[in-house]
């Protein structure tokens, strides 16, 4: 069984916040500023989970994980490149597909006897509901101060802020989009 470490606990609360944000991503309707201000956190704790995983070994072993961080790297920078450059179809399955693979991957880790989450599950589950609340607490907070803009009581704005709602200047995503129904038709 693999010690508990500071690199290993980070790695576990960075894997569960991108299990949290995950479905706020795939089930939220509106592709807006929240979404990709959630998305870039998202993609953050995302590529910390795999990188921080190569040094994270089995026995001194990589293990398949390790080839689905490797893969998952890979789709998660071609999810964030397909979102910039507007190909939304490729940007969905990609990051879906990266939340599939990190769903899969917890499931792993959190059922297979002796790796570190079964053995503390089994020792403390107290710790392991405390880390889990909160993550889970520590998500709706962001998600809830993203959605507010950094608004204070909900009633301060800046004049850029409000001069833009004033005159509705699309965003370039926006405008992306309006191209590429007008290519479409």
């Amino acid at each position: 069984m693999e010690s508990w470490n500071v690199l290993l606990a980070s790695h576990v609360v960075a894997a569960l916040f991108v299990l949290a944000i995950g479905p706020l991503q795939i089930l939220r309707q509106r592709r807006d500023r929240i979404h990709r201000t959630m998305g870039y956190l998202w993609v953050a704790a995302m590529y910390y989970v795999c990188f921080s995983s190569f040094w994270i070994l089995s026995d001194g072993h990589f293990s398949w994980l390790h080839g689905l961080s490797a893969f998952t790297i890979v789709t998660v920078s071609l999810g964030l490149l397909s979102a910039v450059r507007g190909n939304i179809a490729s940007h969905m399955g990609n990051m879906i597909g990266s939340y599939i693979g990190i769903a899969v991957a917890f499931v792993f880790a959190a059922t297979v006897p002796g790796r570190a989450i079964p053995e503390l599950l089994a020792t403390d589950p107290s710790s392991v509901a405390f880390v889990c609340g909160l993550v889970v607490l520590s998500t709706a907070v962001i998600f809830v101060s993203v959605k507010r803009g950094g608004r204070v009581g909900g009633r301060s704005r800046t004049v850029a802020t409000a001069n833009a709602a004033a005159a509705r200047v699309p965003d370039s995503r926006e405008v992306q989009e309006e191209r590429r129904k007008a290519r479409i038709k």
